[in-house]
């Protein structure tokens, strides 16, 4: 039995395939229609959640399996006080794979230690989203064909934002990548983060205005300021409009930009730019379900 909590779970030969596999379920959906026929998703959220908890959902229906969870901790037992451990020692005897989000990192790591079913982390606090990590990596290798060799530039919410976390960790492993961090001082990118590159000589450097880098950039990932994760409303209101993606801004980019969000965005993407060729991030939406689906034909080893 294998899980899924970071997204270097799986090497990348391991995500080559799973791509792959991916890929093959959007251009084949209804050859897929019944590979989960029997088998039960449940969604365990305790922080709320739109799109990775739907796009779960939309990918558990659509192998044919069904779903059952909670959308929200008040809902299930943790109000009464149920540990993570008890609760998915009870699911383990409802379903066939879990996913599952929580605010306190390492939530699903302990879920995993006591479950007797495949756990998916759907998102740990400020720590990892691996399957929004995924969906990245594989809305990337889709419209740019390759997953070497970009400049990539991050841009806000650095310090809080699981997703960044996550994609900087993967990026690693491939060879020539070099970041950009594009964020305020009082959300910069973690020290730990800054010393793993050191230590693995990749190159990066830090910014604050982000008009100043985006003609070298490759990629542009835009995240939100996440109103959740502070614990003075006076900081995030002085910090959520830092930076608004405009048209202005685009012009300076150059034509085969790509820019991505793990949404939900607020103000940091302008709408003006969602009909630039170069917006990604509703197709990476897209992206996203069938990623899970190729997950979860993995995990349950019912992948071809």
């Amino acid at each position: 039995m294998r899980h899924l909590m970071n997204p270097l779970d799986f090497s990348v030969e391991e995500l080559d395939k799973l791509f792959d596999l991916a890929a093959d379920i959007e251009k084949n959906q209804s050859k897929y229609a019944h590979a989960c026929d029997g088998k039960i998703l449940a969604t365990c959220f305790y922080e709320p959640s739109t799109r990775t908890r739907l796009s779960f959902e939309s990918a558990m229906t659509r192998l044919g399996g069904r779903v059952i969870g909670f959308a929200d901790a008040n809902s299930s037992s943790a109000a009464k006080g149920e540990s993570v451990s008890d609760t998915i020692r009870v699911i383990s005897c409802y379903a066939d794979i879990c996913a599952m989000r929580h605010p306190k990192e390492g939530a699903p790591m302990v879920a995993s230690e006591k479950s007797r079913i495949p756990v998916i982390n759907a998102g740990d606090g400020g720590h990892y989203h691996p399957t929004q990590t995924l969906t990245d990596l594989l809305t990337i290798r889709n419209l740019k064909g390759h997953l070497d060799g970009f400049t990539i530039g991050l841009c806000g919410d650095l310090k809080f934002g699981r997703t960044v976390h996550s994609l900087i960790n993967a990026l690693v492993r491939y060879p020539g990548t070099k970041f950009v961090f594009i964020s305020p001082e009082e959300l910069r990118v973690p020290d730990y983060i800054i010393e793993m590159l050191k230590d693995k000589n990749i190159p990066y450097e830090e910014v604050i205005r982000l008009e100043n880098v985006m003609p070298k950039l490759d990629l542009l990932y835009m995240t939100r300021v996440q109103k959740e994760r502070f614990f003075n409303e006076e900081d995030y209101v002085r910090l959520k409009d830092f930076y608004v993606l405009d048209a202005a801004k685009m012009e300076l980019a150059d034509k085969d930009m790509l820019v991505l969000h793990p949404l939900p965005r607020v103000n940091e993407i302008s709408v003006e730019v969602d009909d630039d060729p170069r917006a990604a991030y509703f197709r990476q939406a897209q992206y996203g379900v069938y990623v899970r689906m190729a997950l979860i034909l993995t995990l349950l080893g019912l992948a071809s």
